[in-house]
């Protein structure tokens, strides 16, 4: 006899006290595997402010600021316009927003090889040899068998992934071409058995819940701004001529007009047996309400409430400094531990691409996302020469460390740093200066004198 297996997808719900069910959505005794589908979370997406700045903003402040990259001169302006020429930094926005918002998305690498089912050769590739990025989602890339073998690089990795074209042609694709992004991570299978090692899940998904009871409060907040006043006017036999065509028209008619009356002069005029009154509903603590579920929003997707919400912090001596630290650490891990090992092959493509070689003293670095003032950069720089002139040596003479030495590593650092724009140019141009006067001193001493007539 065969099994019957069946899914339960309510929510939390205790089914003795009837919480959690319509009666009270706000009490929970268990939890459920969260299940939405492509369409609600493209509904989410464009229909809520809360869900679109969840998935946006982690993703355009992990490349806003972008990379230095390290090497000569030349080479990183080579890197720049090869960057600029693919769109790399704004297709890799494209393809982690994506990802935060369907749970995975790709770059495939173009680089003009016949069949993509092959491995990428990164040796193989020249100058210009990377042709077009790519972006695809987990909806257009199907995911093929996991490598099962644990001396593979591929391991717990899709072998090869189908894309299904719009004539309904399928391309496989091999992995060693795709930079493949994840949305949240999701358990593996041997705990779950329906984990996906290929891509993630969506970050709207344990965040939901918060997002709409945010977005519930928010709209019943609204609807009460509407009925904050509510005007009574008890009318003498009401009650008993409702029932008649004619009375109610007339009632109708009748409080048209005074309510005409009243907008154009503020005077309401009634009968003498009519009474008015006025009740108003307390709107008094509601902000603090509101800003209590959107606290819980910004907890549930990780986001400050001064980022998520676009406010300075409120209260005395708030400034927010702290959880903007912890923010921008957040990003800084998610650009190192992430992007870093998901862009290393195109990287390796992308130098060969630009210089036509491969210099292994190139490297990049993310940079910071926390800007300094003019003033602390300028204490910095203080900072750096107060100490320099100490390491030069005392007043006896006595040096720390050479000064050639001190000098070239003082250079450097200010040329990292941005201290002193131009340096690496100037200094260029004055060796070249120094050299040419070398040389003419040189042949002007090296020349025969001449011989007296």
């Amino acid at each position: 006899m065969g099994q019957v297996f069946s899914m339960v997808r309510d929510g939390l719900v205790s089914l003795a006290s009837r919480m959690g069910t319509e009666r009270d959505k706000a009490a929970s005794v268990f939890y459920t595997q969260p299940m939405l589908t492509d369409e609600q979370i493209i509904a989410a997406y464009r229909g809520s402010w809360l869900p679109r700045k969840i998935v946006d903003i982690p993703a355009l402040d992990s490349c806003r600021k972008w990379r230095n990259w390290q090497a000569a001169s030349d080479q990183i302006g080579l890197i720049d316009a090869e960057e600029r020429r693919l769109n790399l930094r704004g297709k890799v926005l494209e393809a982690s927003t994506k990802a935060r918002l369907f749970g995975g998305a790709a770059l495939f690498i173009g680089s003009g090889d016949a069949d993509p089912a092959l491995p990428l050769e990164m040796e193989l590739v020249g100058k210009g040899g990377l042709k077009h990025l790519t972006v695809l989602t987990r909806r257009q890339l199907a995911a093929g068998d996991i490598d099962s073998d644990p001396t593979s690089e591929w391991y717990g990795k899709p072998k090869f992934y189908t894309l299904t074209g719009a004539n309904g042609l399928q391309v496989r694709i091999h992995p060693s071409r795709l930079v493949v992004f994840k949305g949240a991570m999701t358990p593996s299978e041997e705990f779950c058995g329906m984990g996906n090692q290929a891509w993630g899940e969506s970050v709207l998904a344990a965040t939901f819940d918060a997002i709409k009871n945010a977005d519930s409060t928010a709209a019943n907040i609204a609807s009460l701004v509407f009925e904050a006043k509510i005007d009574i006017i008890k009318v003498p036999q009401f009650s008993a001529n409702i029932g008649n065509q004619a009375y109610e028209d007339a009632v109708l008619r009748r409080y048209a007009l005074a309510n005409t009356i009243k907008g154009v002069n503020g005077t309401l005029i009634l009968d003498a047996e009519e009474e008015y009154d006025s009740k108003s509903a307390p709107l008094s603590g509601l902000t603090d309400i509101l800003l209590a579920f959107l606290q819980i929003v910004a907890g549930a997707a990780d986001i400050p409430v001064t980022r998520l919400l676009g406010q300075s912090p409120a209260g005395l001596n708030a400034t927010g400094t702290a959880d903007m630290k912890n923010y921008h650490d957040r990003i800084q891990a998610i650009q190192e531990l992430d992007y870093t090992p998901a862009m290393s092959r195109l990287d390796e493509c992308l130098i060969r691409s630009a210089t036509g070689v491969r210099d292994p003293a190139i490297y990049s670095t993310w940079a910071p996302l926390e800007q300094m003032s003019e003033k602390e950069k300028a204490d910095i720089f203080k900072t750096k020469a107060e100490a320099a002139r100490t390491l030069f040596g005392s007043a006896s003479g006595e040096e720390i460390i050479a000064r050639q030495a001190l000098s070239e590593a003082l250079v450097n650092a200010f040329i990292e740093d941005g201290s002193l724009p131009g340096l690496e140019a100037a200094i260029k141009t004055s060796d070249q200066a120094d050299t040419k006067q070398s040389k003419a001193v040189a042949e002007v001493t090296e020349r025969p004198e001449a011989t007296p007539v």
